[in-house]
């Protein structure tokens, strides 16, 4: 018992190192786990106490806990058992399948990094890059929504800027789920994107089993109280026209309600911009007929070390107004009772035409509509063109510029020009080639409200590669 043996110095050290982990696995993970549970949850508890809608548990829930639930859920496992007969594969590999969906899906919400770094960045970068203007905001409306009821942000979708202003705007309310496009599924930023507590989908998925996955995600986390937040139109627009909605995420949602369980209430938002960070890139995508775009990236490089320059040399002047609106909510329950061939139709068409009201009228958009309706004009009948359409709008009660119209126009027309947009000579506007598209997609962005064409929904969304 008490013979010295000897052993080559790599077994020792082996030996030791198996120790370790051992006691590291048995005591001292989680001890450090525990320290940083019990310091998470003191964070939550304070947020919650100034957040208008407190965290709900299912988003606080560990995301392997979530992957179990969901892969394990009755709707899924029926569809795992469908797939392997359709597709004539074991049940195993079909379950091995659902569980790849699933951990692609759901995210990995941490209120630190949504609350400490996404929502600080989310409001610098939104407050550097524009002015931002609240249009419609019917502050005691929203302060009256139930509590208990899961609310839903449905955005129309000018720019991937959207995210992050509506995060910084909406940081009182709570933290908020985005389902986000394959684009941002590259690492790091998919890691950042899923602490956020944003979901990944497949846009042009068709397959039912990883439908049925999505479908019960999105349909236990509404379930569970989630704030999210959609883009109903399913991408960006390529020609600045309001798209009519696409059905998926709505579905889900409707067709799982319940009125006894939770209450569904859709907070319509509208977003419109002086300037579109993506509008050159979305206009060519427009002009080759492909709702999938890809942004080269020397040209996106570009513009950044362009964009640091101006900013190094104190010349960078802002890309003008943001403004956002937030419109009528619409609880689903007033909905669910009514006799309608197909509910999630008529409440996707009721939130678009509400989204659609409080558009917010922004004074580049609105000058570009002028100067393409009467080019070549004056300064003078451009400015009291301008005018009359922001006593309409403002007698209509909808969103626009509070400044005057002089001001609307000399800003506009700076910035039009400063992108060799416009010509001005003998006090004589004209628009030049290179602008004639880039004006015409601002212009639609607010053609709605001056009675044009109803947008066409096939050339209007589109989705990142």
């Amino acid at each position: 018992m008490t013979q010295t043996i000897s052993m080559p110095l790599w077994a020792f050290i082996l030996m030791v190192l198996f120790a370790a982990v051992t006691f590291a696995s048995h005591f001292l993970f989680p001890s450090v786990r525990w320290f940083f549970r019990k310091r998470a949850e003191r964070v939550i508890a304070k947020l919650n106490q100034r957040l208008q809608r407190p965290i709900e548990p299912f988003k606080l829930a560990r995301r392997y806990d979530m992957i179990q639930r969901l892969i394990y859920d009755p709707e899924v496992t029926q569809a795992i058992v469908e797939c392997a007969h359709k597709e004539k594969i074991p049940e195993n590999v079909a379950f091995e399948k659902a569980r790849r969906y699933a951990r692609e899906i759901v995210p990995g919400f941490s209120a630190t990094a949504y609350f400490s770094v996404g929502i600080r960045l989310a409001r610098w970068l939104s407050k550097s890059l524009y002015r931002i203007k609240l249009g419609a905001f019917d502050r005691k409306r929203l302060e009256e929504i139930d509590p208990d009821a899961t609310v839903i942000f449905v955005i129309n979708h000018r720019s991937n800027m959207d995210y992050v202003l509506v995060t910084y705007l909406a940081a009182n309310a709570g933290a908020l789920s985005y389902a986000v496009g394959e684009w941002a599924r590259v690492w790091p930023l998919s890691a950042i994107i899923r602490a956020m507590g944003a979901y990944f989908i497949r846009r042009k998925s068709r397959g039912a089993l990883y439908r049925k996955v999505l479908a019960r995600y999105v349909q236990l986390a509404t379930r569970g109280g989630v704030s999210q937040a959609v883009f109903p139109e399913g991408g960006l627009s390529l020609n600045g026209l309001l798209a009519p909605p696409r059905m998926g995420l709505l579905n889900y949602v409707v067709d799982d309600f319940d009125p006894a369980a939770r209450e569904v209430i859709f907070v319509p938002v509208a977003v419109n911009y002086d300037r579109v960070l993506e509008d050159t890139i979305l206009i060519k995508a427009d002009k080759s007929g492909t709702r999938r775009f890809k942004p080269p990236l020397l040209g996106v490089m570009w513009r950044v070390a362009r964009h640091i320059g101006l900013r190094l040399s104190g010349r960078f002047r802002g890309f003008g107004v943001a403004s956002v609106s937030f419109g009528e909510p619409l609880e689903l329950s007033k909905y669910h009772g009514a006799e309608s061939a197909d509910l999630t139709e008529q409440v996707a068409t009721e939130l678009m035409k509400r989204i659609a009201d409080v558009t917010p009228v922004v004074g580049v958009p609105l000058v570009a509509r002028h100067i393409l309706q009467a080019a070549p004009v004056s300064r003078q009948e451009l400015e009291a063109a301008v005018e009359r359409s922001i006593l309409s709008l403002r007698a209509r009660g909808i969103p626009c510029p509070k400044r005057s119209a002089k001001t609307v126009v000399q800003d506009a027309l700076s910035r039009l020009s400063a992108r060799d947009l416009i010509t001005q000579t003998d006090d004589r506007i004209a628009v030049t080639a290179l602008g004639q598209d880039i004006l015409t997609f601002y212009a639609n962005s607010i053609a709605h409200h001056f009675d044009a064409v109803a947008a066409r929904s096939d050339d209007i969304s589109a989705v990142a590669e």
